[in-house]
């Protein structure tokens, strides 16, 4: 399969475009910042065209008035337009646009956390993915030493300097070299595959990774790390715009205790049909008549201000207040808590970090003196001043050493990414 190159940027990228859980917050705030307008907060006044289908049938009986009996089929249409609109609310209006405005925030902040947490996990996938091919790499340096070492052997039993033995010795060390080389290859082709599915792939591709491990070591301040937790920090973003909606609510009730001022106006057309009877009496004379079916028509308008006020509910809204004022104060507590935590993990995270450095350092000195072990050796075996055992000891040696330091820089970048994670640091 053709191999594609394959940066930590572009894998962050297309993690980011295929990841659902971004897609949905991405969605989340685009529908906080449809929902944030005047329209939905009450400001504007509210117009509705009506049209009315009145039908009814009458049949009455009276002998002490002038119709005596009287039998009626009223059939009528009524289009109307009423208005109405709140003059005063205890600025409601203006509380809830400012509810909406935080939405919006909390949506974003949301997303943000998404985005945060997304990015940790392919970095951390590219890099461990990283790890696995360098350690391939070198188990293919020391299969190619094995290799080499068996034909220097095969050399020396040719020529009568070698035996059998030391043969035998050469094609184990390169068969169990073998052995661990193929098993690394499958560890790595799974770390590829771990990175592709941390960036949301379905199918699988041919990745050739083109970042490195080295220089991967940030400077890195607890200070200012500390500083940025606290500015930039998602998750006490969403904390404090959480304060702020619980704010808001505690307000939005108190508004219930105020008086609310509208202002209704409109009018209605009337066209009604009747048919039917009249039976009238007029000095001991009875005469019906028929109704003749002809149409009345009426137009209506008013216009009309209504005030209230709540006196008694029994105490609901002093409830509601209430209530609302203990979710504000649970909302600052929980912030509070949350600050407390981060701090504490940003504290030991740092603390990690700083003692990780130190074990690249002493596993890098450490690799460096097992490559100039394992070349003094290689020597030393040519010149038969060592035996192969004394050989292979120190070629494992070496590949301990490698190993060591690589799974120490991978911690360290691990580490480093949960610092620029804390910090806000990872969502420019």
């Amino acid at each position: 399969m053709a191999q594609e190159n394959l940066s930590l940027e572009q894998a962050i990228a297309t993690g980011l475009s295929n990841n659902f859980q971004v897609q949905l917050s991405r969605a989340g705030v685009a529908i906080a910042e449809n929902n944030n307008d005047w329209s939905l907060t009450g400001r504007a006044p509210q117009v509705d065209l009506t049209l009315n289908a009145n039908n009814s049938y009458t049949n009455t009986d009276n002998p002490a008035s002038v119709v005596v009996e009287s039998s009626i089929i009223s059939n009528a249409v009524v289009p109307g337009v009423q208005a109405s609109w709140v003059l005063y609310n205890g600025s409601r209006v203006n509380y809830a646009k400012d509810q909406l405005n935080k939405q919006v925030d909390l949506s974003n902040e949301q997303l943000r956390t998404q985005i945060q947490n997304t990015i940790q996990s392919i970095t951390q996938a590219y890099y461990g993915a990283l790890v696995q091919r360098e350690q391939l790499g070198v188990l293919e340096e020391v299969l190619t030493l094995s290799r080499d070492r068996i034909r220097y052997q095969e050399t020396r039993k040719e020529f009568g300097q070698g035996g059998t033995f030391d043969l035998l010795q050469a094609q184990d060390a390169y068969l169990n070299d073998s052995t661990t080389y193929l098993v690394q290859l499958n560890a790595y082709e799974n770390a590829l595959r771990n990175l592709q599915l941390s960036m949301g792939l379905t199918t699988p591709q041919s990745y050739t990774l083109t970042d490195n491990l080295e220089g991967v070591e940030t400077a890195l301040s607890y200070a200012e790390l500390e500083e940025k937790l606290l500015q930039n920090n998602p998750d006490l973003k969403v904390s404090q715009v959480n304060i702020q909606l619980a704010e808001i609510n505690s307000d939005l009730q108190r508004i219930s205790l105020l008086p609310v001022v509208s202002l209704s106006a409109g009018g209605n057309y009337t066209i009604n049909v009747s048919t039917g009877s009249q039976t009238f009496n007029f000095g001991g004379m009875a005469n019906e008549q028929d109704l003749p079916g002809i149409a009345s028509r009426t137009l209506r308008g008013f216009v009309n201000l209504t005030a209230s006020y709540n006196i008694w509910d029994g105490g609901a809204n002093r409830r509601r207040i209430e209530t609302a004022e203990l979710q504000e104060i649970q909302s600052q507590l929980q912030y509070a808590s949350q600050e407390q935590s981060l701090k504490i993990q940003l504290a030991n995270t740092y603390a990690t970090y700083e003692n990780q450095q130190q074990l690249v350092n002493i596993t890098t000195e450490l690799v460096d003196n097992a490559r100039r072990n394992l070349d003094i050796a290689e020597e030393r075996l040519r010149g038969g001043l060592i035996n192969s055992f004394d050989y292979r000891s120190i070629q494992l040696g070496y590949i301990n050493a490698t190993q060591s330091r690589l799974t120490a820089i991978l911690n360290l970048k691990n580490t480093e990414t949960d610092l620029l994670r804390l910090s806000g640091e990872l969502v420019k």
